[in-house]
């Protein structure tokens, strides 16, 4: 196939939606026309120059699970406890209605698994962030927005969902919330709200040295709302967000560790354990926006300051049984956050080339963080951040030019303790990190057509250590056997990114990046002997498990990925009857193929590339109902020092989705994991440790969900902007200020 005939394709399949709305309001019309609705069909993926978009609010096979679940089942994008959150080999700062979450790790997992996904609009991945955002954003966004638009009238939506897993026994998911909004002619609200249930287990494997099984019992809560004000002309946005996570966990394990006693010889000691942990959550943020609006609407001018506060206690306790004995251990450690930030953005069209625009603004943010092993505190670490920008975007003829500057101050500094074998209080301070930087970008887009552009793509970030890796307490379960710990003085990565990218209308699109990195982070597991002169006792490797986190000099990422849908009529039709036909692809059958090839390229280390790969089949059966397959696979290779003796993603899952009562009620029926493919091997190999990791857990899962909404009076009603957010998308894109 030929490029002019996948272009003609992609019109085809995208290009035509309009058209094929005006023929159905057309229609409209001559049958009814006292009442007239007008809609706009949403994308289920859209590719911007900067940023791909993802619609999670009609996208069933997307919003049935936890926001974890549907966020994975995302072309490109990868979340594990190894590799964090990535997309096309960027490491991404989460997002959440264009305010920074703050947290990372595995609190940013519970936090995920604790949101249900049908309270998201739509996903943002923003691979090219200009000078408007953060240089430590490090090179990519995630902005995950849940906003909904408010009427002119009360309006709420229920929606629930049951699943079940049943390998060794039956566990039960549920999940519900409850939008509510309106708007008069004073000021409009918002309340969305909502708990969710989960029970699963993990069966872990540490190599020879331990075995782990987990029952796990997850309890969420969130709380999402906003007041806004017509001020004249001007607008004032409140936001007040909470979210609450509880995690019960029953371990039971068993292993060895090699005990080194002074003054006798090294001995083996093997153990079991009956072990409980409890890991609590509690997130606040509240914001206040003030939008100043203007006669010429292309100027904005936002001021926003936004404060978050986030707990997190951990709590380990159980029996452990070894050489005859019972002891009782328990551990505790908490942590405790507060960023405050100040933010001021300001853009007008200025006249230059064809056409112009100029951005400016600033932020400064101050971080404090501090950490607790019992009552005592081991770390007390602070960031002020202080940043300034200046960006300009204009046109001439088929080429489109961004060039950005952005000037960050950096002060951050922190004292770390701990108790030496006397049990004396030793004190550190961390090593400092006081600079100033510049960070510039730059994008030349060429358009062929409407729709159809190549794009070159630079900018440099820089991507401060995340809490969870710098806390110094055990925040994971840990026995004889494996240890975790963060890493104080983990210093910041700077990466410069350069991407060149094709893209055809919306969805059709092939790209190449690379990220090259100084100070990479990155997490490690190796051995570690006590008795580095006995490494064998009685035919048994003598060591122990130490995970933790290390600096990488220079490190770089290659990333090929390219997405094609393929209409299925293409094939039963040929290509030139395929061509004559005006379709809507909400209500036709087609596949759409997503492939992306990295690699991880380590100073003195020979690394192997992978594939990700994700196929989404949409088919349209009898009685209007939709059935969408997706499949994800990803090959071999290595993760950093990690490699994948088996994918992390490895699935197939359904959905079949109707709607009933005049479309107010959504009913889906799901499967994931059909296969029961969906497991976590890795070998850790770092320093030559050939460390076999692997994690079983009950991907496979059941379930039916629904989304009702309550008929309101006036079928007529229009919808007003946003409340939680103002939408300031444009063809360059961009998240606003919340």
């Amino acid at each position: 196939m030929n490029i002019r005939s996948t272009i003609a394709i992609g019109a085809l399949f995208f290009g035509q939606v309009i058209l094929a709305q005006e023929n159905k309001k057309n229609e409209t019309k001559e049958k009814q026309i006292d009442e007239v609705t007008i809609t706009k069909t949403k994308k289920a993926v859209e590719q911007k120059p900067d940023r791909t978009i993802f619609d999670f609010s009609e996208q069933a096979h997307l919003n049935t699970g936890n926001l974890s679940e549907g966020l994975k089942k995302l072309p490109g994008l990868i979340i594990s406890d190894v590799a964090g959150m990535m997309y096309q080999g960027k490491q991404l700062d989460v997002y959440m209605d264009g305010r920074p979450l703050n947290i990372g790790s595995n609190d940013l997992n519970t936090y995920l698994e604790g949101m249900p996904a049908n309270s998201v609009e739509r996903v943002e991945v923003i691979t090219q962030p200009g000078a408007e955002f953060p240089a430590t954003s490090g090179g990519a966004i995630i902005n995950i927005i849940t906003n909904k638009n408010a009427k002119n009238y009360l309006s709420a939506t229920y929606s629930g969902r049951y699943a079940f897993t049943n390998y060794d026994k039956w566990r039960n998911r549920t999940s519900n919330s409850l939008l509510l909004n309106a708007k008069n002619k004073f000021f409009g609200w918002q309340l969305n709200f909502g708990q969710n249930y989960r029970e699963n287990y993990t069966n872990s494997m540490t190599d020879v040295i331990a075995q782990v099984f987990s029952e796990r019992i997850q309890r969420g809560y969130f709380l999402k709302s906003a007041v806004t004000f017509d001020i004249g002309k001007d607008r004032l946005l409140l936001n007040y967000d909470i979210n609450k996570n509880n995690n019960d966990n029953q371990i039971q394990s068993s292993g060895y560790f090699p005990f080194l006693e002074e003054g006798k010889d090294t001995r083996i000691i093997d153990y079991t354990t009956r072990d409980r942990t409890n890991n609590e959550n509690l997130r606040q943020e509240a914001s206040a926006t003030y939008q100043v609006k203007f006669d010429d609407k292309a100027k904005k001018l936002d001021i926003n300051f936004t404060y978050n506060h986030f707990d997190s206690d951990f709590d380990q306790s159980g029996f452990k049984y070894q050489e005859n004995s019972q002891n009782f251990e328990q551990s505790a450690n908490s942590s405790n956050q507060n960023v405050g930030a100040l933010r001021i953005d300001y853009s007008q069209p200025i006249k230059l080339l064809d056409e112009g625009k100029l951005s400016f603004g600033g932020i400064y943010e101050k971080l404090d963080f501090d950490a607790f092993n019992g009552s005592f505190t081991n770390l007390d670490y602070s960031r002020q951040t202080a940043s300034s920008y200046l960006e300009l975007q204009t046109k001439l003829k088929k080429f489109d030019f961004i060039l950005g500057l952005r000037a960050e101050d950096y002060d951050i500094s922190g004292i770390v303790r701990y108790l030496d074998k006397n049990k004396s209080i030793v004190q550190d301070d961390i090593v400092p990190f006081k600079q100033f930087r510049f960070f510039p970008n730059a994008t030349v887009q060429y358009n062929f057509a409407k729709q159809v552009y190549f794009m070159l793509n630079y900018n440099k970030k820089i991507q401060l250590p995340n809490i969870n890796s710098l806390n110094p307490n055990n925040t994971n379960y840990q026995n004889g056997s494996i240890q975790f710990g963060g890493n104080p003085n983990l210093q910041p990565t700077v990466f410069n990114n350069f991407e060149a990218k094709i893209s055809a209308f919306d969805y059709a699109f092939i790209g190449y990046n690379v990220s090259v990195a100084s100070n990479q982070n990155a997490q490690i597991a190796e051995k570690f002997y006590p008795d580095p002169n006995n490494r064998i006792i009685n035919g048994r490797d003598a060591f122990t498990l130490r995970n933790g986190f290390v600096n990488l000099s220079e490190m770089r990422i290659h990333n090929f990925n390219f997405g094609l849908p393929i209409p299925f009529m293409l094939f039963t039709k040929g290509l030139g009857e395929t061509l004559k036909m005006n379709v809507n692809p909400d209500t036709m059958n087609f596949l759409y193929v997503y492939a992306a090839y990295q690699v991880h390229d380590i100073p003195d280390f020979k690394a192997k590339g992978f594939w990700n790969y994700n196929l989404m089949a949409q088919l349209i059966l009898p009685q209007k109902i939709k059935f969408v397959a997706t499949y994800n696979n990803m090959t071999k290779g290595n993760w950093f020092y990690y490699f994948m003796e088996k994918p992390w993603y490895h699935s197939l899952d359904f959905t079949a989705t109707k709607k009933f009562m005049k479309d107010r009620l959504s009913v889906s029926i799901f499967a994931n994991d059909v296969l029961k493919t969906q497991e976590n091997a890795v070998r850790s190999v770092y320093k030559d440790a050939n460390i076999f990791l692997g994690n079983r857990f009950d991907a496979q899962n059941f379930g039916i969900s629904f989304n009702y909404k309550i008929p309101t009076r006036n079928k007529l009603a229009k919808e007003n902007p946003n409340l939680l957010k103002k939408d300031s998308q444009d063809n360059n894109g961009g998240i606003g200020v919340q």
